[in-house]
């Protein structure tokens, strides 16, 4: 789709040559009825090289590309309204062109935006003092949480102040939804400071696309959902998706181990296997449950969780389910996994997620201090 509307682009610019054949006298256009005077004619000529520039641009993804749409069908336009009669089905590729500069601007505005929060979590972010997580650190955990750190490799490594996680993903929107649609997400945690912003990137078919961002902080959980990153679809707020995102904070302590010792999270040893974590903090509090076998690997969490956020959501069985394991960074973590709502008419398996890469701590700041 990208390449046959960058080939539409380049014909509309290439059209736009004929005037200024026409005003310069090159050659006969009989299309061309009316008169074209040399300068008008080098408008012309200037219109074919700035859509020829804006379509290169939209090629290569310049985040600036919309910039230059707008500009070519700006005076395009204004050339075709001058010379209606014979320009006038110039309009409608100018109408697609403006279109998708729309959508461009969306998704600048959107990244943009993404970029500013992800620098503000990132910079408020605290460094942990300690250098490296020792056996005295964990020494008050549940043994299964114990053993599971141990099995991770985590100790005598640095403490994980921050992360950026890069994930694929397939979602299934709805719970009687057949077809599974592909994602691709980046999501940045801090642990000192309790944060963490998801950015994701959906595509429904080749048409449809739709970009979303989750985002806690300060104890506030939210969520946005834009069609082509311009028409809100979702956007919420509200104390159940509060306790709903420090749920789902807990559950990705997988990823980031040093979490478990975490000032704000208290632990409740159920049996050997099995251990219960509650995060209260500024303000908002939930709970999870971690299940583990007899390695310490992590097999599963589960929590109530709201459905929703409005008065009439209820919770729900929210489970991640662990398919595998893979080391980042020396670390052993949850690779695949799975999210389930156990509902009353059954299961919804609405994701599966892989984990593509994960950094930690100073490889972090050097990207972050690259976005300044």
């Amino acid at each position: 789709m990208k390449y046959i509307y960058a080939i539409v682009v380049f014909s509309h610019a290439l059209i736009h040559i004929l005037g200024f054949v026409k005003g310069f006298g090159l050659k006969d256009i009989k299309e061309l009825t009316l008169p074209i005077s040399r300068p008008v004619s080098l408008l012309w000529l200037t219109l074919v090289l700035l859509i020829t520039i804006y379509g290169i641009l939209f090629l290569t993804n310049n985040k600036y590309s919309w910039l230059l749409g707008f500009m070519s069908v700006l005076f395009s336009q204004i050339l075709i309204i001058l010379f209606w009669k014979d320009a006038k089905f110039g309009t409608l590729p100018n109408i697609v062109i403006l279109l998708v500069s729309m959508v461009s601007l969306g998704s600048y505005r959107f990244q943009d935006m993404v970029m500013k929060e992800t620098n503000h979590i990132l910079n408020q972010s605290e460094v942990c003092n300690k250098k490296d997580i020792s056996e005295s650190d964990i020494i008050n955990l549940p043994n299964p949480v114990k053993n599971w750190l141990r099995n991770s490799g985590v100790i005598g490594k640095p403490f994980i102040y921050m992360g950026k996680v890069t994930q694929s993903a397939e979602m299934k929107m709805k719970p009687n939804q057949k077809n599974w649609i592909r994602a691709t997400a980046v999501q940045y945690t801090t642990i000192e400071t309790p944060a963490f912003i998801w950015v994701v990137d959906v595509s429904m078919n080749s048409v449809l696309n739709f970009v979303g961002r989750d985002k806690f902080q300060k104890g506030k959980g939210e969520m946005l959902i834009k069609i082509y990153s311009l028409i809100d679809v979702v956007k919420e707020r509200g104390e159940k998706l509060d306790e709903g995102t420090i749920q789902r904070y807990l559950g990705e302590m997988v990823w980031f181990p040093s979490l478990a010792v975490s000032r704000y999270i208290t632990w409740e040893q159920i049996d050997d296997t099995t251990a219960k974590a509650t995060m209260d903090y500024m303000g908002t509090k939930g709970s999870g449950t971690f299940y583990f076998n007899s390695r310490g690997d992590v097999t599963k969490f589960v929590a109530m969780r709201y459905m929703g956020n409005d008065s009439t959501s209820k919770k729900y069985e929210w489970v991640l389910l662990v398919e595998d394991y893979e080391t980042f960074a020396g670390i052993k973590v949850p690779s695949k996994m799975t999210a389930t709502w156990k509902l009353g008419e059954g299961d919804w398996t609405w994701l599966k997620l892989e984990i593509t890469d994960i950094k930690y701590n100073e490889n972090i700041e050097h990207e972050k201090l690259l976005k300044r």
